[in-house]
């Protein structure tokens, strides 16, 4: 059960490299140090170096202006056209440290902010046409750029009109509800006065907005340019700026007093990454991954919106001192829009750890062991701290003092973490042989072996992944299904299959005032699985696929602008498992019949389906009366599916014996348990695999 360590040689060249690369000039601009820094570690380090050419700038030209003004609503084509003389020159000007066209580009760009402040000012002064045959495209990326600024003002009139719309709606149907309803409290508004104060509220948000915009630094410009230029090598391959890299610091910390949800930014959304289980966030379960916050309020005051703000901006409203509220307004995947009330608390990493449960059936004594495992997770700093291999072991010898028929590995949502951690956890399952295969640049494949040839757990096993299971999850998954030691179950996974090294820029330089410079993550090796195939782009595809809100939608490293590409490589020989219970085909067989035969599925793909034809429907009416019957339409069919997330009749979730007098001694303890406990007895993909493993034996 434990790694081979193999290729330490390879690392040892990076340092070298790296060691003969010192500055000790003062003269040099710091910008200047820090580009060519970075583009000499990449050349020398990246496992797929670039050629800096005028393809190379051109692509960084796009994906520069993709990135400044991703809704189009600052630049119009004339600028884009001013620009576009440097086209060509990006690579040049990246190799000397010369920062003219970004220079130029942050000019324009603060110049546009400024005109497009009046814009909004102007505009919502005046009550909209709601009679008007009109819509508005959310589609950005297909969207042209305006052709001038009389162009780009009528690109904001409809935005503007299309938010108002939003508010003006929401509180006609609330009006409608409390008459209704028969509230004494309630006062009645006309359709001018609940109009004028819905134009009031997005004319606050962009009061909010272009407040913050004029904060905006000329560093936070550059960290975007100089990204744009990285991630032409590959889209893990990013620049971190020193308050970014302080930040990445903080979150291995462990602990800081928030809601608990991870967020990313993508195309101007600020979007829920992932939840981390329980959390503040976790025990209301209200939200959820991919959901797009728009607005963040401390307890009543007014909300802020968050749409186009920086996300290091958003992360300080939605965190704060425990015990305080924090209200979201979310938009789901359906479209529909909803304020979640969240208490704020201290969120420990702690829960994040691996943890299990037993499951049965309410007919059966037989059990079945769950073991959910969010990431692999070490403590780099701490030789003697967690690691996930270590917990999961504990977790096994658990579950099998409570004689568990078989064990369901939970990797959804895992994005992954320590290789050796891996390893080690898969010699859990197997006997000693080849993991993983790791190549790094211009060398040959090295293979990661578990060379204990003891097995901790030899009884049925099932990984379940879905398409956000990445890097580390996917490795194990891919071995588990290459021994043919388990059955994969869920949707193909993300697809990456790159390791990445972090380099503090700083160590390679001194002479006053260059320092803090940042840090570089870079990509320094591809992995295979022991089969040959690459995991990158393809991922893992499951043995029985089971329908999920995104099996029709693109997503995953294949979606990932500059992503590397997939090969394979030979095969590394290993012994594979002797299953001696019921036969694997027969086990799938049998259990695609119950998913194609399962409402609680129908109703998953069903809802699918219409997310995918609700992405490609990206107009939205401004006319009143359409407006209003479409976003009824979309709330009833959002209703529809809100029996996904019911109790499954018959399942029972416990806790394990061992875990008890821990958990029972602590009040929230025992909350965030209870809560987790919960959330597994809604889970039809955890119950179909209970299913599963009992039919393995």
């Amino acid at each position: 059960m434990k790694l081979k360590l193999i290729g330490s040689s390879a690392v040892l060249l990076a340092f070298i490299v790296f060691s003969s690369y010192t500055l000790t000039s003062s003269d040099e601009d710091k910008n200047q140090v820090l580009m060519k820094l970075q583009l000499q570690v990449l050349d020398y380090n990246h496992y797929q170096p670039q050629e800096l050419n005028n393809s190379f700038s051109e692509d960084v030209f796009d994906l520069y202006l993709e990135r400044l003004d991703y809704g189009k609503r600052y630049l119009t084509q004339a600028d884009i056209d001013r620009l576009s003389v440097y086209k060509d020159d990006l690579d040049d000007e990246a190799r000397q440290g010369n920062y003219e066209f970004f220079d130029l580009s942050a000019e324009i760009y603060l110049k546009r902010i400024k005109e497009a402040e009046t814009y909004y000012q102007e505009i919502l002064a005046q009550p909209f046409d709601y009679s008007k045959d009109e819509v508005f495209d959310t589609d950005y990326e297909h969207a042209a750029y305006a052709k001038d600024e009389k162009a780009l003002k009528e690109v904001w009139r409809k935005l503007l009109k299309y938010q108002t719309l939003t508010r003006l709606t929401n509180m006609m149907d609330r009006q409608e509800e409390a008459l209704k309803e028969g509230d004494p409290e309630h006062k009645q508004k006309s359709f001018e006065e609940m109009e004028a104060e819905a134009r009031e509220k997005v004319k606050k948000v962009y009061d909010d907005i272009f407040h913050r915009l004029s904060k905006t630094k000329i560093s936070d410009l550059r960290s975007l340019y100089i990204n744009s230029i990285t991630n032409r090598f590959d889209p893990h391959t990013t620049y971190l700026p020193p308050q970014d890299q302080e930040n990445f610091d903080m979150s291995i910390s462990g602990q800081y007093s928030g809601i608990g949800a991870q967020l990313s930014d993508k195309d101007g959304k600020i979007t829920v990454a992932r939840i981390i289980v329980g959390s503040p966030c976790y025990r209301l379960g209200e939200l959820e991954v991919n959901d797009e916050i728009l607005k963040v309020a401390q307890g009543d005051e007014e909300p802020v919106d968050v749409v186009d703000m920086r996300i290091d901006d958003a992360v300080k409203l939605i965190r704060g001192k425990k015990g305080t509220e924090v209200r979201l307004t979310v938009k789901k995947l359906d479209g529909s829009i909803k304020v979640i009330s969240i208490i704020r608390d201290v969120v420990e990493l702690e829960a994040t750890y691996a943890k299990s449960a037993v499951l049965q059936s309410k007919d059966s004594d037989e059990k079945v062991g769950y073991i959910y495992l969010p990431k692999f997770y070490v403590n780099f700093q701490n030789r003697d701290g967690r690691h996930c291999s270590e917990d999961v072991a504990k977790e096994i010898e658990k579950l099998k003092a409570e004689q568990v028929s078989g064990i369901i590995l939970d990797l959804r949502n895992n994005g992954g973490g320590s290789l050796p951690d891996v390893i080690d956890m898969t010699g859990l399952f197997i006997e000693d042989g080849p993991v993983v295969q790791v190549k790094s640049r211009e060398r040959k494949p090295h293979v990661l072996e578990d060379e204990d040839k003891s097995v901790q757990y030899d009884g049925p096993l099932v990984v379940l992944v879905n398409g956000l299971s990445a890097s580390a999850s996917e490795i194990l998954a891919a071995a588990i299904q290459d021994y043919g030691r388990g059955i994969i179950m869920g949707s193909t996974t993300f697809g990456k299959g790159t390791v990445q090294q972090l380099v503090n820029l700083d160590r390679f330089v001194r002479g006053p005032g260059l320092k803090p410079l940042g840090a570089l993550k870079y990509t320094t090796q591809k992995f295979y699985r022991v089969n040959g195939g690459a995991t990158q782009l393809e991922g893992v595809k499951p043995d029985i696929p089971m329908p999920d809100n995104y099996r029709y939608l693109e997503y995953g490293e294949r979606e990932q602008e500059f992503s590397m590409p997939w090969d394979e490589i030979t095969p590394a020989p290993i012994n594979k498992w002797v299953h001696d219970g019921t036969p694997y085909e027969q086990v799938i067989t049998q259990s695609s019949s119950r998913i194609q035969a399962n409402p609680t599925f129908q109703l998953i793909d069903e809802r699918a389906r219409m997310l995918k034809e609700q992405q490609q429907d990206h107009e939205y009416s401004l006319k009143l009366e359409t407006y209003l019957a479409e976003k009824h339409q979309r709330e009833a069919d959002a209703k529809k599916y809100e029996s996904i997330r019911q109790p499954i009749e018959g399942f029972v979730v416990a806790s394990l014996q061992a875990d008890l007098p821990e958990i029972t001694q602590d009040e929230e303890k025992l909350k965030n348990r209870e809560a987790w406990l919960k959330s597994l007895q809604k889970d039809a993909y955890i119950f179909e695999a209970m299913q599963v493993v009992k039919d393995m034996k």
